[in-house]
Parts: C-alpha cells; sequence; structure tokens
C-alpha cells in the first residue's frame, strides 16, 4: 500500500508552546502581507495538551508580543503571583527561609502566572486554527523526509501494526507531510531533533546538552488552606544527601487545586538515586505536607527539561527547518521557565523564514539571518545572563552554588567575563554502583507518598497493546551484561513509570520493558549509561493524557 502524500509551505511538529507560537506567527504575517500559505501542526497526543507537563509559573512577555489583546482574547492566565517563598531545605524537618535580599533576582515573579500549560496551549490551538493552520492531533511524526540532505517534511507512523512487527487488518502506511520548512518543535529531546542535530552537526563546537526530569502532581485541597498566587521553591534536601543538585516546588493555582513537584538534574552520579522516589521524600518535609494535608491527589506525570544554556545551545537553524524551543535548548534554568522562550523561539524562527516562502530558498543566508536575529532578541540576552547558573550549583552544590550564582545574577548581572563549561555528558557521571552508597526508600503511605503503579494510573497512560515497541534497544544484551554487573541496571530507578524491570525467574535474569506504561518523559534516552535506549513515538495517540498539567 504506497503512502499518500501532502504538500504544505510548513509542516511544524509538536504542539507545545514553540510549535504553536511558530503557527500562529506565520498565520498571522500572512494576514498582515495579504498571503496564502498553508501550515500544518502535528501533535502525537490525542488532543492538544494531552502530552504537555510544566510547572509552572509563566511569564506573559512573548505572549504579549504574539497576541498583544490576550486578556481580551481569554488567554488562561488567571491566578496572578501573589506570595513567594524560597526555603533551602537542610534535612527531613529542617529549613531555611532565604530572604528576598538574597534571592536570585531571577526569581522574582511579580506580574507572572500560576498557570496550566495545556491549558494555555489549548487556547493557543484555536488561536493558530483561527489563523488557518490546520492541526492534527494523534499523529506522530516517525521519520524525516531528506533529499539532497536537506529535509522536505516528515513521515508518521504506520497504524495497524502488531508487535512482532507484521501488519494486522487494519493496518494504514503512515502519511507523508511535506513542506519548503519543517519545524521541529518536539520538547526536551525530541527524536527527530535528536536526529538533525546529529546529521547536520548543530553542536560542533557547544558543550553536551544537560537535562532534568521533572515529576509533578496536581493535588485537590481543603479551601481552608488553598492560597490563589502563592509559590513556593526549594533546594537542597532531599538531593543534596546523594550529592545531587535540583529542586522542589509548589504552586497554587485556582479552584483548590496545588501543584507540586520535583526537578532533578540529570547529571547525579550514584545510580542507586530514584528521582521518583526522592520527589515522594519532599512532599513529606513540612514545607511542603503543610499544603498538601487532608488533599487528594488528582493527576501525576513526569517530563525531561534542557537545561545546558547557551553553551549548549545547538544551531537552531538546519537546511529545510528549524529546531524549537526545548527541542534545541532555550529553557532559563535560572528562572525555571521555558514557556516564554519556547514562545519567542517559535516567533523568531516564523519571522526568520516567511520572507523566503515566496522566494528563493538559500539555506546558508536564512541561518545567518536567524541566527543574527535571535542574537538581537531579548530571548538570546536573558539566555547569556543566566549562562553559569546551572554549572555553579552543579560544580559548587546548591549552598554555596546558590551564593555564587546569586553574585554572578544580582551584582554581576551576567556580564562578568567568565563562561562555565561543563564538558561531560549526563549519561557519563554515573559512577559504578559499587563505588556508591545505596539508598533504601521507604515505603509510600499512601496519603503524600505513592507508588508508582498507582501515579501512572493517574497520568491517564494507555498504549495500543499490540503494537512494537517503541523503546528501542541497539543491544539487547547491554542491560544484563554490562549497566547490571556495573550501575545496578539504573533504568529500573531513572524511570518515574515502571517502565524497565530486572526480573529474576525460573530461566534466570530478565530484563523487561513494560513499554504500556511510558510517559514519554525521554529520561531512558537521556540517562541510559550505554547510550543504548533510543525512545521513539509509539502508534498516533499512545501515551499519557494529562488533563490541565
Amino acid at each position: 500500500m504506497e503512502r499518500e502524500s501532502m504538500q504544505f509551505d510548513v509542516v511544524i511538529v509538536g504542539g507545545g508552546p514553540a510549535g504553536l507560537a511558530a503557527a500562529c506567527r506565520l498565520g498571522q504575517l500572512a494576514r498582515q502581507s495579504q498571503q496564502e500559505i498553508t501550515v500544518c501542526l502535528l501533535e502525537k497526543g490525542a488532543e492538544i495538551g494531552a502530552h504537555i507537563l510544566s510547572g509552572a509559573v509563566f511569564d506573559p512577555r512573548a505572549l504579549q508580543e504574539l497576541f498583544p489583546d490576550y486578556k481580551e482574547r481569554e488567554a488562561p492566565l488567571k491566578t496572578a503571583v501573589s506570595c513567594e517563598h524560597l526555603y533551602y531545605l537542610t534535612g527531613a524537618q529542617r529549613s531555611v527561609s532565604i530572604p528576598s535580599f538574597f534571592t536570585p533576582h531571577t526569581l522574582n515573579n511579580e506580574g507572572h502566572y500560576v498557570i496550566s500549560l495545556a491549558d494555555l496551549c489549548r487556547w493557543l490551538a484555536t488561536q493558530a486554527q483561527a489563523l488557518g493552520v490546520e492541526i492534527f492531533p494523534g499523529f506522530g511524526a516517525h521519520s524525516l523526509i531528506v533529499e539532497q540532505d536537506e529535509v522536505k517534511g516528515v513521515i508518521t507512523g504506520d497504524m495497524g501494526v502488531d508487535a512482532a512487527g507484521k501488519n494486522k487488518g487494519n493496518h494504514t502506511p503512515g502519511m507523508e507531510l511535506r513542506g519548503k520548512y519543517t519545524l521541529l518543535a518536539e520538547g526536551s529531546r525530541g527524536h527527530l531533533g535528536k536526529e538533525v542535530i546529529a546529521r547536520f552537526g548543530l553542536d560542533h563546537g557547544r558543550d553536551p546538552q544537560h537535562y532534568g526530569i521533572g515529576i509533578k502532581e496536581l493535588w485537590e485541597v481543603p479551601a481552608r488552606q488553598h492560597q490563589p498566587g502563592v509559590v513556593v521553591h526549594s533546594t537542597g534536601w532531599p538531593l543534596s544527601e546523594s550529592g545531587s543538585s535540583g529542586g522542589g516546588f509548589l504552586y497554587h493555582l485556582q479552584n483548590n487545586q496545588v501543584a507540586v513537584g520535583l526537578i532533578t538534574d540529570l547529571n547525579y552520579s550514584n545510580p542507586h538515586l530514584s528521582p521518583f522516589d526522592e520527589f515522594q521524600r519532599l512532599k513529606h518535609h513540612p514545607r511542603f505536607s503543610a499544603h498538601l494535608a487532608g488533599g487528594k491527589r488528582l493527576a501525576y506525570g513526569a517530563r525531561a527539561l534542557t537545561k545546558g544554556g547557551p553553551q549548549s545551545l545547538p544551531e537552531m537553524a538546519f537546511a529545510g527547518g528549524f529546531l524549537l524551543g526545548c527541542n534545541a535548548g532555550t529553557l532559563n534554568s535560572a528562572r525555571i521557565k521555558g514557556s516564554h522562550t519556547a514562545i519567542k523561539s517559535g516567533m523568531l524562527a516564523a519571522e526568520s523564514l516567511f520572507p523566503t516562502l515566496t522566494g528563493d530558498r538559500n539555506h546558508a543566508t536564512l541561518a545567518s539571518e536567524h541566527g543574527a536575529r535571535f542574537k538581537d532578541s531579548w530571548l538570546y540576552r536573558e539566555l547569556y545572563q543566566q549562562r553559569n547558573f546551572s554549572a555553579l550549583v552543579h560544580r559548587f552544590g546548591g549552598a554555596l552554588g546558590g551564593a555564587l550564582a546569586w553574585c554572578e545574577l544580582n551584582i554581576a548581572r551576567g556580564k562578568g567575563p567568565w563562561t562555565l563549561h561543563e564538558r561531560r555528558p549526563d549519561y557519563a557521571c554515573l559512577k559504578k554502583a559499587s563505588e556508591s552508597v545505596p539508598i533504601a526508600y521507604g515505603k509510600p503511605d499512601g496519603i503524600l507518598s505513592f507508588d508508582k503503579a498507582s501515579s501512572v494510573y493517574l497520568s491517564n497512560t494507555n498504549h495500543e497493546e499490540d503494537q512494537p515497541c517503541h523503546l528501542k534497544l541497539a543491544d539487547d544484551t547491554i542491560p544484563l551484561q554490562k549497566n547490571w554487573p556495573m550501575y545496578d541496571e539504573p533504568a529500573q530507578r531513572y524511570c518515574p513509570a515502571g517502565v524497565y524491570e530486572v526480573v529474576d525467574g525460573p530461566d534466570g535474569r530478565t530484563f523487561r520493558i513494560n513499554a504500556q506504561n511510558c510517559v514519554h518523559c525521554k529520561t531512558c534516552d537521556i540517562k541510559d549509561p550505554a547510550q543504548n535506549i533510543s525512545w521513539m513515538p509509539p502508534e498516533g495517540g499512545g501515551g499519557p493524557h494529562y488533563p490541565n498539567m
């Protein structure tokens, strides 16, 4: 059966803030110039927002540029930040409140909003459709179309293939979606983004990219303790006990809802560490449990985030397209914000490529012009200012590193003549299990802390049972012959959804992949010490179905 093919001016992969902002900006530019262009946007989730997960405290700067009348258009920015707290947790019961004077100015959230990023993306999708953009949810872009060393579009995944790779009765080949330009806005560690970075050498001369894993829950709490707009951030315990870095967050939204989560930097060295279980511990700290007491968990999810900073940022323009948002690495880790930067990156790409849609295409000129546009934007200046933040925390820990970061950001304002580099990729940071201190995690109490199985249930994750495993092993002997003896197979701990298990049975030890549990966080693709696991999109629409994360 031959593949069907559709032609567009621009094909966008990913229905997050970057992809949707690019789509909206292209639609606006077309209307302003009275030109007809065709734009399609693919989203692998069953609907826009289904795979979106973020904190999120939102800076409306980029949205204000994209839609100056966003309030009149009823964008879902309802809860303004009302109060902020930053704590250094010194133990399971102890903490130090950090005065505002000693807080990096980048964490000042005055004029910002506590939001559901999924709701914002759904709103952006309605704006894009009103501007003529075609949105195709439930279709994952499986592979690139590359001709004459230029990206010409994408091919969606086949439907109706069984676990053995054979076509079922309902088999339908994936479609070719061809475009003059292809914009890759897949979020952190997108599989197509990873391919174009390698194919076109976009990261030549750059530091390795660095990542974190964010694990989040949505709670409903009693009205008497709900404080709309309250923002809590923490650093230190529990990650400090293993010499790891990251931080907790807790945000009061509207409707008696509270978002709580933990970001664990994926450069941690102890293979016994479990980011999921560290998060469960965090919720028992009084600074967090006081907000959650008497509440009920509504949703759970996890997602990797890209946080290497401008030192790790690849070239965003390639032959035939652009990398956008977290797929490139535009998150500002010093602000714990990536949504506004993602929106701006999408707008910049749209503004760079639009003039070429009806004229001659010259990749070298376009790449140069886009690079200049990016360097001249507030996005670049913001990222450059915080370029040393993560490296300082990684090198010197949360206390000393945070103090040095305060000096860098509040006194030098990021204008110092130095740039710190982290040359070792996250997956290479693990020590051998025999050289690391084992970590004993207690049983969850079912009140504040929970197990992975019940958590994944709340993510509404679902995959067609009889389909090929979308988690590919380059060598299926590595988990037990290399990773197990050296690292006690860390996949069984770094995965926040219980996808990977080492099981002892009558036929010996086996490595089991429960792909149906996968919440598409991409941590395995990043942290596997042998770089043996590749995440690929499953059959369209599969994965989590987050409500308003």
